[in-house]
């Protein structure tokens, strides 16, 4: 075997050619890491807005709660069920919210997207234990006042603490207080009371949804059967967790089908250019490969040789990509989320898995890359090689 050291010296002494491959691997690398980053964010995020204890409640056939409509009267009735916990004041533990989305103009471009409105309760803290102002107050029960969470407070006109903007036309809301909870959804949500938001978007006397924390997970089965079995309510339930699992579907869809689809494009030319480095190389060491031979080494171990060599280039070229996507973990990125068409922020979230993934990438680039060259290598006479 031919030692490891000889392919790491040709890679050093070329040092132009080594590192222009290792860069173009390192963009696919870089590529491929960020979109499963990407990917990872979306999931978790929608992830961390549901709860396995919780169960809502929807209008049958709704998708999502934009499409939803829950009379107020249902809603006394969701929540009076033998299956939902109590609150330590002996109230039952679940709310009634209102979704809807307002367009609003996007700061530091000319373009406006939708942010989605929450009409909530004004125990909806006591509901939600997860969610923490982390600047000014709450807002102020059955007034014009909202808190906005912070992944998307300054990203909006009108979003900023102390600031105000329309949720109708002459209808201003004041932005009183920014919250965070664990980086969910909710942090891209503008939350106000939710009677003033019933009443801006003509929707007293209904809700888009009914929330319920269950005395354990094991109850949902017995909660579903319960809401099913009565027709005259025309609802279906939700483990709050699938719900959001279904809303992450088609966003992570997109953004993998479109990011690996821009990978694999980027690999061909990235192998290919690693194919021509090793040709290259080959072509400037026909004596060495005459002399490895002439020492009694086989093509096999030729072979071998050369496609290391590939290998370690590509695990350069890789790791150059992998830690260039960690400084991804600093940028916020917004899209459209496709069930509630409302403007949602994700980061870039890097797991180990991820990582170690697209250095296989990468060992895999240099694999096909170098597999080729490495034939040539080993098929090589040496007594040509040597008069070359």
């Amino acid at each position: 075997m031919i030692p490891v050291a000889y392919n790491l010296r040709n890679l050093a002494v070329r040092k132009t050619t080594t590192l222009a491959t290792a860069a173009g691997l390192g963009l696919v690398v870089f590529v491929f890491a960020s979109v499963l980053m990407l990917a990872n964010s979306i999931e978790r995020t929608l992830g961390r807005s549901g709860r396995p204890d919780v169960a809502i409640v929807l209008r049958k056939g709704s998708d999502a709660e934009l499409a939803s409509g829950i009379e107020a009267q249902q809603v006394s009735l969701i929540l009076g069920n033998a299956d939902v916990a109590k609150r330590p004041d002996g109230k039952p533990d679940g709310v009634g919210e209102i979704a809807a989305v307002i367009l609003l103009p996007k700061l530091g471009t000319d373009g406006e997207s939708n942010v989605q409105v929450r009409g909530v309760p004004d125990d909806v803290m006591a509901f939600r234990p997860s969610v923490t102002l982390v600047e000014g107050r709450p807002a102020q029960p059955g007034s014009d006042e909202v808190i906005v969470g912070k992944a998307i407070s300054g990203r909006f006109k009108g979003l900023t603490l102390g600031q105000s903007f329309e949720l109708r036309k002459n209808r201003p809301l004041k932005v009183v207080g920014i919250f965070a909870d664990g980086g969910s959804s909710f942090e891209s949500e503008v939350w106000g009371d939710v009677h003033s938001v019933g009443s801006a978007f003509g929707r007293q006397g209904s809700m888009s949804s009914v929330r319920v924390r269950l005395l354990s997970p094991a109850k949902f089965d017995g909660f579903k059967a319960s809401i099913d079995q009565n027709q005259q309510l025309g609802l279906e339930v939700l483990r709050e967790t699938d719900y959001y699992e279904k809303q992450s579907e088609g966003m992570n869809v997109f953004i993998g089908a479109l990011g690996i689809s821009i990978a694999f494009l980027f690999s061909v030319g990235a192998m290919i250019g690693a194919m021509i480095t090793m040709y290259g190389s080959i072509a400037n060491r026909q004596r060495e490969i005459g002399t490895l031979r002439a020492l009694g080494f086989s093509r096999f171990s030729i072979l071998l040789s050369f496609l290391l060599e590939s290998i370690c280039l590509a695990l350069i070229g890789g790791a150059i990509g992998a830690l260039a996507s960690l400084a991804m973990g600093m940028v916020r990125f917004s899209m459209v989320n496709f069930a509630s068409f409302s403007e949602v922020v994700f980061t870039f979230e890097p797991t180990p898995g991820i990582m170690l993934g697209s250095l296989a990438v990468a060992v895999v680039m240099g694999l096909f890359g170098g597999f080729l060259p490495a034939v040539q290598a080993a098929r090589m006479s040496p007594i040509k090689a040597m008069r070359g």
